[in-house]
């Protein structure tokens, strides 16, 4: 069979050119490391390896989550923390007021030192992250949630809490709002709370109070009231119905409903306190009532006072036990995200082994191939000089 001089010429250079191909993807290879440049290089392991990358990229950024939402808590944590140093001052200058040999004048410098506090408080509560996001504002992280009113502190945040998620199927609340923290306390021992009557003009004072049986307890606004000077007394509900009655001593307890309370002192005939159900105070209000009750805004008397003062003793426990819960949920969640993050960087790991294990490349086998491709192609061109130089005319003088 004839073979033409163009179609010798043509398949040189085609043979040349595959070589030249193939060896140059090969030194691509060597170059990256990659075994798998292209799909075409291998389909199956081309697919595998997108789903691994896939899988590595969502699984980093849930790690990215978790890290934000690790650095909001711990800022959360630290906040909550100042919160409880801060009031545990409160209470430590509160129990010194309410000794007995504290004049007037002590109490006012008392109070303040309690002002500052509150300030201090106040811009604990309006904290930010380092994105100067507010921490306790809710989904509002732009609104500051805290601010100073004619009626005292106000709230204008939300009482929402962001979701952040760091799993397939796990989500992670990366705050509280400042309602939950600082606003929703529950006020006295949660279950009822004591007040004596501004008008009162005997020297009781109320104390401690406890439930003894929650099954008898009815939840309602009850008040006690004297009726003599020998201590008689009877309790009505808000209906004026009477249901109970007895005689009180002097340092003795007030049970009825399945609660208790003790007294100190002696009423006067007259004397009225309400036993109410347990509502919602906030931590400023709670502490703006110490102020006045200090500089005499609230009292009348040193009885009052000092059943103000008890009871405001009893709401700082309150807001002491509300702290450490609020504290107690951030650490949980704090340590659920190093368990996350621990769990993401071994599934991380294991994604970059796979990767490799199907991406990258055997060098020793790739340079020996890439030798032997080399070689071929320079026998080719060689051959190939030789050939081309095979003509009558090259005779011819």
């Amino acid at each position: 069979m004839r073979i033409s001089t163009s179609a010798i010429h043509q398949n040189a250079l085609s043979a040349m050119l595959t070589q030249q191909s193939q060896l140059a993807k090969t030194q691509n290879q060597v170059s990256t490391g990659k075994r798998v440049l292209s799909p075409s290089d291998d389909p199956v392991a081309a697919v595998h390896i997108i789903e691994l990358q896939r899988a590595l990229q969502q699984s980093t950024q849930y790690t990215k989550n978790a890290g934000a939402a690790g650095d909001r808590l711990s800022l959360e944590e630290q906040a909550l923390a100042d919160v409880g140093t801060v009031m545990q001052r409160v209470r430590e200058q509160s129990l010194q007021a309410n000794n007995g040999t504290v004049d007037p004048n002590s109490r006012k410098l008392i109070a303040t030192e309690l002002r500052q506090r509150l300030d201090e408080l106040t811009n604990i509560a309006n904290r930010r992250d380092s994105n100067g996001e507010y921490l306790f504002s809710g989904f509002s992280t732009s609104t500051q949630p805290f601010s100073q009113t004619s009626s005292g502190i106000s709230y204008a945040g939300d009482q929402g809490s962001r979701l952040l998620q760091i799993g397939p199927s796990q989500t992670i609340n990366d705050s509280d709002s400042g309602f939950d923290v600082f606003m929703n306390i529950k006020e006295g021992n949660g279950t009822f709370v004591l007040a004596g009557a501004a008008s009162n003009a005997g020297t009781g004072v109320l104390g401690a109070s406890s439930v003894v049986d929650s099954t008898a307890w009815t939840p309602d606004t009850y008040t006690l009231t004297f009726t003599d000077a020998a201590g008689g007394y009877q309790i009505t509900d808000s209906s004026a119905n009477v249901v109970s009655v007895g005689t009180y001593t002097n340092g003795s307890a007030i049970q009825f409903n399945g609660v208790k309370f003790e007294m100190s002192g002696m009423p006067a005939q007259n004397d009225t306190f309400t036993i109410s159900s347990s509502g919602k105070e906030d931590i400023f209000t709670t502490l703006k009532g110490i102020i006045n009750s200090l500089e005499g805004t609230t009292a009348s008397n040193d009885a009052q006072f000092n059943s103000n003062m008890s009871v405001a003793l009893q709401q700082l426990d309150q807001i002491d036990s509300h702290v450490l819960q609020v504290r107690a949920q951030v650490g949980t969640r704090l340590s659920e995200i190093d368990s996350v993050k621990d769990s993401l960087d071994q599934q991380q790991l294991d994604l970059k082994q796979s990767t490799s294990d199907l991406q990258d490349l055997d060098y020793t086998e790739a340079v020996t191939r890439m030798n032997q491709q080399l070689i071929g192609l320079q026998a080719a061109q060689s051959a190939y000089s030789k050939i081309s130089q095979m003509s009558l005319f090259d005779y011819l003088r």
